[in-house]
Formats: structure tokens, C-alpha cells, sequence
């Protein structure tokens, strides 16, 4: 009985040939030492790295390293939650915080202008009733308190319009304080011109700068507590 051909057998303490048989695997001719024609040639498998079989389940194969090399999801590990909810979406009411501080603009330059024909301008009754605020009966008697309402009013609505430009969910709350502040600066314009007996022919340029004031403040607080939270959705 003729001996089995142990060609196909791995060479003793080696890994570098598989475990199994090599026969559907492609040849080549290796030769031995020296290219002599009078020397054999032979002839033995091509080696190829195997494939990595496909997922068995997370049992341990020949391939891995240890119980840590490969993860198996058991149903404990976290995943993200994705939902389809309604969500508020932070935004900025820029057509408020525009008015608002258009509403302060005005205020400044009313400043520089007369307000009433014949009269001084606005930064010199702005001094006259800094004077008076150590006594609050001058400011009365005097009604040096209308034109600082309605420049620190308009410095104030300026501020909050910067404040309308930040992304919040609702600026409702810096409407209602724009709201109240507008009231104080219409009562500084209006009060003079009801004791003026609602002439309008006595106001110069800076009255007019006045009633500016109160007129945007008062569409720029009414703007920001008229606009509702938009909702978005997140997934």
C-alpha cells in the first residue's frame, strides 16, 4: 500500500498554511536553489489571507483575540433618541429690535434740534432738567421732566432693541418693558401739547423728533408681544 502524499500537510509548529486541504487552491511552480534544468521542480500552494466569515452571533471564532475584541449588542447599550416632537425655535424679532432702535435714534438727534420754535434745543432742556432732579417740585412746576422722559426713554428702547436681536424662544417679556417705557415717553410728548391746546404750529423739528419716539416705540413693543414662538421639529 502506497504512502499518502503529505504535501498538503502544514510543516510541523507552522501557521502559515490552513487547516484544511489545498487542493481547489490555485498552484504555482516554486523553484529550489538555483535555476539548473537538471534540478526538480516543486510544486506547491499559492497562499491567500482567508476571508473573514460572515457574523455567527457573536460566537468566538479563530479570528478574534479574546472575549474583549469583538462587542455583542445585548440590548442594554444606548442609543440616541430620535423623535419627531414639536419644538420651540430660538429666534431673533428683528423687525422689533429695528424699530426700537430707530425709536432711539430719534431721540438722539432730537438733541441737537429746537424743539419748539423760539426755543432752546433739546440737549439744553435735557441739562435744565438734570438741574432739577435734586428737587422734584421744580421738575413739576417747571415740566422739566418731559424732555428727560423722552431722551432716557428712547436711550432705553435703544437698549432693548439690541436685546430684540438675540435668538430667545418669545421676546414678549422685552415688549411688555418697551411698552411701559413708550407710555412714559408719550406722556412726555403728549402732556406739553395738550397744554399747548394740541397746536402743532409752535413745534419745530425736534417735536416732531419726539412724537418719533413714541410713535416707533411704541410699533416695536407691539411687534415683539404680537409674535407668537414658531415651532420646529427636531429629529
Amino acid at each position: 500500500m502506497s504512502e499518502p502524499d503529505r504535501r498538503s500537510d502544514p510543516p510541523h509548529g507552522s501557521t502559515a498554511y490552513p487547516a484544511g486541504p489545498l487542493t481547489d487552491q490555485p498552484t504555482e511552480v516554486v523553484h529550489t536553489g538555483a535555476p539548473d534544468p537538471r534540478q526538480d521542480t516543486v510544486v506547491g500552494p499559492t497562499l491567500y489571507p482567508s476571508p473573514r466569515p460572515p457574523d455567527d452571533g457573536g460566537r468566538p471564532g479563530p479570528w478574534d483575540d479574546g472575549p474583549g475584541d469583538r462587542q455583542v449588542d445585548d440590548g442594554t447599550a444606548t442609543r440616541p433618541e430620535y423623535r419627531d416632537a414639536p419644538v420651540v425655535v430660538r429666534r431673533a424679532d428683528t423687525l422689533a429690535g429695528l424699530l426700537l432702535l430707530l425709536a432711539g435714534i430719534a431721540a438722539g438727534v432730537s438733541l441737537l434740534v429746537v424743539w419748539v420754535n423760539g426755543g432752546d434745543t433739546g440737549l439744553d432742556l435735557v441739562r435744565g432738567g438734570v438741574d432739577d432732579l435734586g428737587e422734584p417740585q421744580r421738575l413739576l412746576d417747571r415740566d422739566s421732566w418731559q424732555p428727560l422722559a423722552v431722551v432716557f426713554g428712547g436711550a432705553a428702547l435703544f437698549l432693548l432693541g439690541l436685546l430684540l436681536f438675540v435668538p430667545a424662544r418669545a421676546h414678549r417679556f422685552l415688549g411688555a418693558l418697551a411698552l411701559l417705557v413708550t407710555l412714559v415717553v408719550a406722556a412726555g410728548v403728549l402732556v406739553p401739547l395738550a397744554d399747548a391746546d394740541w397746536d402743532l404750529q409752535d413745534w419745530a423739528v425736534g417735536g416732531w423728533f419726539t412724537a418719533a419716539v413714541a410713535g416707533l416705540g411704541f410699533l416695536g413693543a407691539l411687534k415683539a408681544l404680537m409674535t407668537h414662538p414658531r415651532p420646529g421639529r427636531r429629529c
